[in-house]
């Protein structure tokens, strides 16, 4: 195959709306997402991250998580939700966006 076929073979498809290939949408080692969710009060915060916990569990059971420490007064929570693997991230990243108000 010479390298005009590859260039061809890896070209985005402008005619379908694809602006860049998979290995740029999804990429290795990219497993951790990120969330920011404001409310009033601690507990208004942990109510709205326990939504994001159980779908962090629909889409993977073992992932790690780590928040940033509150006080009763806290009006955001920033979390940290580790997974085995970059399609799961991707997975719920794309489904979380149905809890964010």
């Amino acid at each position: 195959m010479s390298n005009q076929d590859l260039d061809l073979e890896y070209q985005a498809c402008e005619a379908c709306g694809v602006s860049a290939e998979m290995g740029f949408v999804i990429k290795e080692n990219d497993d951790v997402a990120e969330v920011k969710i404001f409310a009033n009060g601690k507990t208004a915060l942990l109510a709205e991250f326990s939504n994001y916990l159980a779908l962090a569990k629909e889409v993977n059971t073992n992932f790690k998580h780590e928040t940033t420490p509150l006080s009763e007064e806290s009006q955001e929570l920033t979390a940290r939700i580790e997974f085995e693997c970059s399609a799961e991230k991707l997975i719920f990243e794309l489904r979380s966006r149905s809890l964010a108000k």
